[in-house]
């Protein structure tokens, strides 16, 4: 049996239950303290992001950036000077919005320079009564200058065989973005990045573009106060029940 003396008390422990409660104090400190360190990484992105939408904007016309250059530019706003290819357009199946489901409206933008296409996120649509109604996504007014902000391509969490093969026909659905097959698809090249347009800019749909992480800072916070507490309620039992021993 363990003693150990504190404010004039004494408590008795065996030794396998204080080695069990210090090796889970540490686990549960160590996971906050984890937690922590993460919520002070997304704000950090998330300042970063901010600086980046509040920066100068990219001339795309001077230079198309490569993907080794993508992360440093992420959310940087950019101009474009060219026209839409609005006789080939991709939908992007399954994206919900406000618990609907729907499109995002992806138009190759063909810079006037010859540089490789880009893809703009002209916004969300919502998913017809019949899917097999295709969406009318003409551009009625030409539009020759646009401006959007930088950003990789939506995510999905699981890449299903086949998802991102272009299918027949235009505008052409996928479940999402595989550049190689899209850039066979439309017969050219295509930048690594989409660009989300503007909510000032023609020829768009709904867009709802923000800056986020898939975990805020917050709820990061929110998990440490949780794992602290289970160690501090973990060390109230582990007290509480070594001096109902020794009163008994």
């Amino acid at each position: 049996m363990i003693k150990f003396r504190l404010f004039r008390m004494e408590w008795r422990w065996s030794p396998a239950l204080l080695v069990a409660y210090l090796a889970m104090m540490v686990l549960l400190c160590n996971l906050g303290f984890w937690q922590l360190r993460r919520a002070d990484e997304k704000q950090a992105l998330l300042n970063a992001q901010y600086a980046a939408q509040m920066s100068v904007a990219l001339d795309l016309n001077q230079r198309i950036p490569g993907e080794p250059e993508l992360e440093a530019i992420r959310y940087r706003k950019a101009t474009l000077q060219g026209h839409y290819d609005d006789a080939h357009q991709l939908l992007l199946d399954n994206q919900v919005h406000d618990g609907r489901p729907g499109y995002l409206v992806f138009t190759p933008f063909l810079p006037a320079n010859g540089q490789a296409a880009v893809l703009v996120n002209r916004g969300w649509l919502p998913l017809g009564r019949d899917r097999r109604v295709v969406p009318d996504l003409s551009i009625d007014t030409p539009v020759e200058q646009l401006r959007g902000r930088i950003n990789r391509f939506p995510d999905v969490g699981i890449r299903l065989a086949g998802g991102g093969t272009p299918g027949e026909g235009w505008p052409v659905r996928t479940q999402y973005v595989d550049l190689a097959a899209l850039g066979v698809k439309f017969g050219y090249a295509l930048a690594p990045f989409q660009l989300e347009l503007d909510t000032d800019q023609p020829a768009g749909y709904l867009r709802d573009w923000r800056i986020n992480v898939v975990i805020p800072p917050e709820k990061h916070r929110a998990y440490a106060v949780q794992w602290f507490g289970l160690a501090l309620t973990l060390s109230t039992l582990m007290f509480w029940n070594s001096l109902r021993k020794r009163r008994e």
